[in-house]
């Protein structure tokens, strides 16, 4: 039990950066939090965290024993919960990480849905498009639209989002209605930078059955979906966004669809979690959940 009790307090110093966040989060006092990091590093013979007097950070051996140490946690959370009377018996927290694309009403919408069926899970989100070091910021899964980045991470295809090029009734009056995806070049647009290595994602299309990429001259690149949004309704210029990040501008006509017939294939919409053997049950729920209502629910922005 005490290695156990040592093992919490690392795991929450590893995720709140901060001796002292984790004696505030465990409800102790920083110097119990201090020496059960130190008799650990002890019982292990490695150091497990760098410490400055500004920051705290994971040594490489202690990335590695904190995999195996929420694992672990995972795993006896799972145990002694299975005989819950929650109906479910899952419980404790799920850390979910979204795009901005995905953080719209319609779909927090449904993921409420996802609470109400397991009200034993806080549901604990964060928005972002850029990059998440999964085990470093204790998240527990990411959902992400388009090319998945190269590393450990394993991914999960449970849909598709359906890509719209659009711009404003007033920049398509000033500068004239694209015909083709050719006519792209002689407009302006606004670069969304990817999250994986901060360059402007192209656009894409189907011409003739065979997919093609170009861009527009640019004037504005942004790195946020809701800004990239705002960007176009300022009339910076084209975007090529997701359908469910502009709906309700396309629905009430500040914003309007162009080369509609010239779609791409909808974007991989991808569940990303930990290359590792053990997955918490909690995780696999939620992908089950996840692949299941994009099935099931209005088809048209997301697709299965």
């Amino acid at each position: 039990m005490e290695l156990l009790q040592a093992m919490k307090v690392f795991s929450a110093v590893a995720k709140s950066g901060s001796f002292t966040s984790a004696a505030d989060v465990l409800q102790v006092g920083r110097p119990h939090v201090t020496r059960s990091v130190q008799e650990l590093e002890a019982s292990l013979g490695v150091r497990l965290f760098h410490r400055t007097t500004r920051s705290v950070k994971l040594t490489a051996e202690g990335e590695q024993f904190f995999v195996r140490t929420e694992e672990l946690l995972a795993g006896i959370d799972d145990a002694t919960t299975m005989f819950s009377d929650s109906g479910d018996g899952l419980r404790g927290r799920l850390r979910i990480d979204l795009p901005g694309a995905l953080s719209q009403l319609n779909f927090l919408t449904r993921l409420n849905t996802f609470a109400r069926q397991h009200p034993g899970l806080e549901l604990v989100l964060g928005v972002t498009d850029r990059a998440v070091d999964l085990v470093a910021e204790g998240v527990d899964c990411v959902l992400r639209i388009g090319e998945l980045p190269d590393s450990s991470l394993v991914g999960r295809r449970i849909g598709g989002a359906v890509m719209v090029l659009c711009a404003t009734p007033n920049y398509l009056n000033d500068f004239g209605v694209p015909k083709l995806p050719s006519d792209l070049l002689r407009h302006k647009g606004v670069n969304f930078l990817s999250g994986l290595d901060n360059r402007p994602l192209r656009w894409r299309f189907i011409v003739d059955g065979e997919p093609v990429s170009t861009t527009a001259g640019t004037c504005m690149s942004v790195n946020e979906a809701n800004a990239y949004v705002k960007c176009a309704l300022a009339g910076f210029g084209l975007i090529q966004a997701p359908g469910i990040l502009v709906e309700e501008q396309l629905a009430d006509g500040s914003l309007v669809e162009v080369l509609a017939a010239y779609r791409p294939e909808p974007w991989t919409v991808s569940l990303l979690y930990p290359s590792r053997a053990y997955v918490a049950p909690r995780v696999r729920v939620f992908a089950e959940w996840m692949a299941q209502a994009l099935a099931t629910t209005q088809q048209t922005w997301l697709v299965a």
